[in-house]
């Protein structure tokens, strides 16, 4: 399959070409030139299957043409060690707990897909004896699933790019610990900055002469598709509930909320409704970021500096992955409003909505996921079934979720081991010249 630029001024690349390169030289995003439907079959007998018997055949229908079956299966059934349930939370709203993979985040499947492929492509001739350099802006989990998810593969060396003081200590443990092939870049700045200085890396054709660079973010698409195996992988548990209800055109009674910052978890989403999942609707919850929500309100989309708030991996700006709703939905705004509907809660109301929940119904909620959970309070009809993404184990915003709680919550033993390393980081200034000398000298 080929893919386009979402600017249109750069030649159409492969799969491989894509993933190696992660952002387009027009510098914009990659997107396949088509989205297969899956068969009605699938559908008719998605709640037999097995997670992973699921994701790869969605898996097929992204990458089929580009990877040998074999090595996709591999792929994907080493990608999906785990599984995401659904969890029942308050009446008809459900949490999809996607914090069940190694550094208990929603982004451990896009990271450790795209290491895998990326591992793969590295086993062709074309990239033999070639190391390639991951450069990751994080705002909290990316860094770590990213991280993690290349952690001592071969070939491949992960520079992870952090806003400093604006992560919490457990998410900066997770990526500021590990050593190896994993080099932690401290920013003065925000999280816009680093996703920046990434960019203009790409653009940059002295250090890119100078080194083999890609992008893990989820402006590369080998990490943002895979994310769409989630809310299949929920839409199939509660057909197997018997919760789901269709209409006579076959649409479900499902409404997915999703808490977004750079949009990639919800352009995953609206792929899989491409794909012929029969979601009813879509809700992007936003922090007090709401550039999203007021392009919702008024068709016009103006980004601004990131807000720093209790929910901070969704502190951006200027989401990357607009640019591929737009694409999605040629530039339609009435056709983007008839999918999605918008949401926006400050640090007041998501400390309120975690309180209450947590009172209410014993769940505890991470800052993130409660801006989710809070918007289907609020939007969700008798007769839906909703699904909120809980995208990150509340543990990892300990300090926030007890002082709101008013609870000790237990720590996994998982997230123990990180904060028991060893923090190893270099500083750099929010300054393309000084970051671009820093990967020259590397």
């Amino acid at each position: 399959m080929k893919y386009y630029s979402t600017q249109h001024q750069a030649a159409d690349a492969t799969l491989r070409e894509a993933v190696e390169r992660g952002l387009a030289p027009d510098r914009g995003l990659y997107m396949p030139e088509n989205i297969q439907k899956l068969p009605a079959a699938f559908f008719d007998h998605i709640d037999e299957m097995s997670f992973q018997e699921m994701a790869f055949e969605v898996a097929k229908a992204f990458f089929g043409e580009d990877v040998d079956e074999a090595s996709l299966r591999h792929i994907v059934y080493d990608t999906l060690a785990f599984d995401t349930p659904v969890v029942n939370v308050d009446g008809n709203i459900n949490a999809l707990e996607l914090f069940h993979g190694p550094t208990l985040a929603f982004k451990d499947v896009g990271a450790r897909f795209m290491a895998r492929l990326l591992q793969y492509f590295i086993k062709q001739d074309a990239l033999a004896n070639e190391q390639v350099n991951v450069l990751v802006a994080t705002s909290g989990d990316t860094g770590s699933a990213v991280a993690n998810g290349f952690l001592g593969v071969d070939g491949i060396h992960v520079y992870v790019l952090y806003p400093k003081g604006k992560v919490s200590k457990i998410q900066e443990s997770q990526f500021t610990t590990l050593g190896r092939n994993i080099t932690a870049i401290e920013v003065d700045g925000v999280f816009d900055d680093c996703q920046t200085l990434v960019k203009n890396a790409f653009m940059d054709a002295e250090l890119n002469a100078h080194m083999k660079l890609t992008s893990a973010n989820s402006i590369n698409v080998a990490r943002f598709l895979p994310q769409a195996f989630y809310y299949f992988n929920a839409f199939a548990q509660l057909k197997k509930a018997g919760k789901l209800t269709f209409d006579a055109d076959g649409k479900s009674n499902m409404v997915v909320c999703v808490p977004s910052g750079n949009f990639g978890n919800i352009t995953a989403g609206l792929f899989a409704m491409r794909m012929g999942l029969p979601v009813k609707h879509f809700i992007a919850a936003n922090n007090a970021n709401d550039i999203f929500y007021n392009y919702l309100q008024t068709g016009e989309y103006h980004p601004m500096p990131s807000k720093q708030t209790l929910a901070n991996a969704m502190d951006v700006g200027d989401p990357s992955n607009f640019a591929r709703i737009l694409a999605l939905y040629d530039n339609s705004w009435e056709a983007i409003k008839a999918n999605i509907s918008g949401a926006t809660y400050p640090d007041p109301s998501i400390r309120q909505t975690m309180k209450a929940c947590h009172e209410a119904t014993g769940y505890v909620l991470d800052p993130h996921g409660a801006c989710g959970y809070q918007a289907l309070k609020e939007q969700l009809a008798q007769d839906e079934v909703g699904v909120f993404l809980e995208t990150a184990h509340p543990a990892k915003f300990k300090e926030k979720v007890d002082d709101i709680i008013g609870a000790d919550i237990d720590i996994p033993e998982r997230l123990q081991d990180f904060m028991r390393g060893t923090k190893q980081s270099v500083e750099l200034p929010n300054d393309f010249g000084t970051f671009k000398h820093y990967l020259m000298k590397q």
